[in-house]
């Protein structure tokens, strides 16, 4: 690809945090996404609902969709999109928590990640 093919696309990093007050209505939140998701085959659904009863996190991870964040922005398409979702000990007193740091753009962390163009 040029240069002025390469440019066009612009990687975004979010990290969020954030407070679970109740887990049953996440996982039930969750569960109804799955039911309602029809590309779903009966062993995927299977696993998936396993996932989101047993892990919060997991269930997030159903829940939260980067296209959702996209989607109505004008003049983008979403080109590629990961993300993931864990429990963390958060100490919003601690440095590694600083939101006014300069992000280390070779950074690789595990989390959201975003490719649009």
């Amino acid at each position: 690809m040029s240069t002025d093919e390469t440019s066009r696309y612009v990687r975004i990093r979010v990290e969020v945090v954030l407070e679970v007050e109740d887990d049953t209505a996440v996982a039930g939140a969750a569960l109804r996404r799955i039911a309602e998701d029809a590309g779903l085959s009966a062993a995927e659904r299977t696993r998936a609902e396993g996932a989101v009863t047993e892990d919060t996190a997991e269930a997030l991870a159903h829940l939260v969709d980067p296209y959702d964040l996209v989607s109505e922005v004008p003049g983008v398409g979403l080109r590629q999109a990961s993300w993931s979702s864990e429990r963390i000990d958060y100490d919003p007193d601690a440095t590694d928590w600083d939101l006014d740091e300069d992000d280390d753009p070779l950074d690789e962390e595990d989390g959201a990640e975003m490719t649009v163009g």
